[in-house]
């Protein structure tokens, strides 16, 4: 067993893996404030380690600086295990053909490397998140690239902050129907809709590119809002594709 964690600018998120198999999830946000993310990050490795006190190994795939140094000193210290650091004591064992290597995050590529260990070249990856990424991976097995979009939540904040009358939508969710009846429900509306056209359209833009129709796989944490806006271009749904991958660069160290 393995504790793989996840750290995204919205969300901690630490899976208990045993092989490919994630056995538990424990969560929280990530937090600004350097003391309440420490005490936050105290109570999480806490409950980890009450159940599961065999626990000897740790890996960490971040994309948070700050948080990344703060888990790595509360998992030593709450745990007594010395962490794992994907893209510092690890590499993500995929040939990365982006111009600078070092500007992909490694979420992006543990993602990328899940998918065509699981699933098989081409496949592109749709990581519905803060920000919402397409990541490609050739028929050759190598990350070719991507795109970055703002998330839901990004984009819905934007609206509330950068207009005078629009209001704050506190619960991202469906809209009820296509054409909103409200404003909120407006706002709805365009952010799934608009995101599920520009979507289906990105991936047959980005299918035509390709001598073959990839795999189209989703995860992220608007996954199961999102996945009817899509569902007729989508091949699998994997909540757990960075758990696993994270599991899989380990596995190949080990």
């Amino acid at each position: 067993m393995i504790l793989a964690v996840d750290i995204g600018n919205t969300t901690i998120a630490c899976g208990v893996c045993a092989g490919k198999k994630v056995l538990t999830v424990f969560r929280m946000d990530t937090f600004s404030g350097k003391a309440r993310l420490t005490r936050e990050m105290e109570k999480l490795c806490g409950r980890v380690y009450r159940q599961y006190p065999s626990l000897q190994d740790v890996v960490i795939c971040s994309v948070v600086p700050r948080a990344l140094a703060i888990a790595e000193k509360v998992i030593y210290r709450k745990m007594r295990v010395k962490p794992l650091v994907i893209g510092r004591d690890v590499k993500v064992p995929i040939k990365n053909n982006y111009r600078n290597p070092r500007q992909v995050g490694q979420d992006r590529l543990v993602g990328a490397y899940a998918a065509k260990c699981l699933y098989k070249a081409p496949c592109l990856i749709i990581d519905f998140g803060t920000a919402i990424t397409f990541d490609i991976v050739s028929t050759r097995g190598e990350y070719e690239g991507g795109i970055i979009i703002p998330g839901l939540r990004l984009s819905a904040e934007s609206l509330f902050q950068k207009t005078a009358l629009l209001p704050r939508i506190d619960t991202i969710r469906a809209p009820r129907s296509l054409i909103g009846k409200d404003t909120a429900e407006s706002i709805l509306s365009g952010l799934f809709n608009g995101y599920g056209a520009m979507c289906r359209g990105l991936i047959d833009r980005i299918a035509g590119t390709m001598s073959r129709r990839p795999k189209v796989i989703i995860t992220g944490g608007h996954t199961n809002l999102m996945q009817k806006f899509i569902r007729e271009r989508i091949d699998k749904i994997d909540q757990a594709l960075v758990f696993k991958g994270i599991v899989l660069v380990h596995q190949k160290i080990s």
